[in-house]
């Protein structure tokens, strides 16, 4: 993935800030906020280590499980025509509205790896 950065099993999207010039990396899927600065990709990584180690030790400080559990279940809103159009589909492939968008946005995520 771009602008992504590993760390373990753990991962942050990295972008630029061009106010102060430096890189932003904000840890995704996790139960709390941690993110990191540094002016250069080396720095950010070593920022980063520093980061979640602080996160973790203060999750497993307050008993908290450190990454969020996704249910799988959201609310996604579509024009109303695009909505038409998937209905169609669904219908002409004889499947569920849920299945064909779930098929859809899983190969989108397969593409993103």
């Amino acid at each position: 993935m771009k602008n992504v950065m590993k760390f373990g099993k753990y991962e942050a999207v990295i972008s630029f800030d061009p106010d102060i010039s430096m890189f932003r990396g904000e840890f995704i899927g996790l139960n709390g906020g941690a993110d990191f600065y540094a002016d250069s990709i080396a720095k950010l990584r070593k920022e980063g280590e520093i980061s979640l180690r602080v996160f973790l030790d203060f999750a497993k400080e307050k008993n908290i499980e450190p990454m969020k559990r996704f249910s799988g279940q959201f609310v996604l809103r579509l024009k109303p025509e695009v909505h038409r159009k998937y209905a169609i589909l669904a219908k002409s492939k004889n499947m569920s509205l849920n299945q064909v968008l779930a098929t859809t946005l899983e190969k989108a995520a397969e593409a993103v790896d």
